[in-house]
């Protein structure tokens, strides 16, 4: 199965310990959200263990690796390198950890933007990164009770804040989030 300990430590030494902290967070959140929706707690435990593991890693590195791996982004993800650890997260889970299943690797890589029909295990883990307990931003707490009540109700509220803040920012919004978004919508009616 999953060293924990081996994950844990590659992640004491490349993580900052802020985002080891945040990480700690994210697990205990993904815990109770798999609990709650009748997840593997292990599988949500090691994708929230792992989700961040490439957060620190330098952005020349991080390209390194894409082009190695030929992966082929759209020109939005290209300009955004704050959404490449997401890209790069599982294939350190593979390559590093030895972590063959999909749903787990599937959940690295989404957490950060979301996608089309997402599993269970996927929303679990975006929604643990966004209202893990050090997370602090106006309607934090509003989404952490709704996440907790209903998933698919915390994860459109998640949306519409990701959205709204890139908006407002004046950041591209990957269309991933937008499609992710659309489709929890059009499927919660």
């Amino acid at each position: 199965m999953w060293d924990i300990d081996k994950i844990k430590a590659y992640l004491e030494e490349n993580l900052t310990e802020s985002r080891y902290i945040h990480t700690l967070g994210v697990i205990e959140t993904a815990k109770a959200l798999a609990s709650i929706n009748k997840i593997d707690l292990e599988k949500a435990e090691i994708a929230a263990l792992a989700h961040d593991v490439a957060k620190n890693m330098n952005i020349e590195t991080m390209r390194q690796i894409i082009e190695e791996h030929n992966i082929k982004l759209p020109y939005e993800t290209l300009k955004t390198p704050e959404l490449w650890h997401s890209i790069i997260a599982p294939i350190i889970g593979e390559e590093v950890f030895q972590i063959e299943d999909r749903d787990i690797l599937n959940a690295m890589r989404w957490h950060t933007t979301g996608r089309e029909n997402m599993t269970t295990l996927e929303k679990i883990i975006y929604m643990a990164d966004m209202i893990e307990p050090k997370r602090s931003f106006q309607g934090v707490e509003e989404l952490r009770k709704a996440t907790f009540e209903n998933l698919d109700k915390g994860f459109i509220m998640a949306l519409n804040h990701t959205i709204n803040y890139l908006l407002n920012k004046g950041f591209c919004i990957d269309v991933n989030t937008i499609e992710a978004r659309n489709f929890i919508i059009l499927n919660n009616k």
